[in-house]
């Protein structure tokens, strides 16, 4: 399989308000920098929807080192995701799943994959991670998304 290295971050300007995310996918010397917007979401949401479009991105199975700022989406995927599926998406104390849509489109992609999810600490001078916050603001300014490098690298 091949080995793609994904960097990812979401923003929002007001929580609910307008939102974007980006991600930065790396395999080998190919590298794509995309980012998206929404007029009305959360924080949470477009840290879940930069990995879900990274994911997507990616045309074959891939073993991918997934880095994220969210320890939301990195706990989320790593520790919640059995439990809230064993429990009907229900939380240990049985409300509902918040973002379960997303929490599913995830899941399924990253079944896909060998996904191995990394927490980095944001605003913290990682160039890649610094990056994505860049391209997600810019995407919420600009009202609309970027993709960069050659179609389809690095899928």
């Amino acid at each position: 399989m091949r080995r793609v290295t994904i960097f990812t971050d979401g923003a929002c300007a007001g929580n609910p308000g307008p939102g974007g995310w980006a991600a930065i996918l790396i395999a080998g010397a190919h590298r794509r920098e995309m980012s998206g917007y929404e007029p009305s979401t959360t924080n949470n949401r477009m840290e879940i929807m930069a990995a879900i479009e990274a994911l997507r991105a990616l045309r074959a199975p891939a073993e991918v080192d997934l880095h994220t700022d969210s320890q939301y989406l990195r706990n989320g995927m790593s520790t919640w995701l059995a439990r809230w599926k064993r429990n009907g998406w229900r939380t240990a104390d049985r409300k509902p799943v918040k973002n379960d849509d997303l929490w599913r489109a995830l899941d399924a992609l990253a079944q896909t994959h060998a996904v191995r999810w990394h927490w980095v600490r944001g605003h913290d001078g990682h160039p890649e991670n610094e990056r994505c916050d860049e391209l997600a603001n810019a995407a919420i300014h600009d009202r609309h998304g970027i993709d960069t490098g050659t179609a389809g690298e690095p899928a």
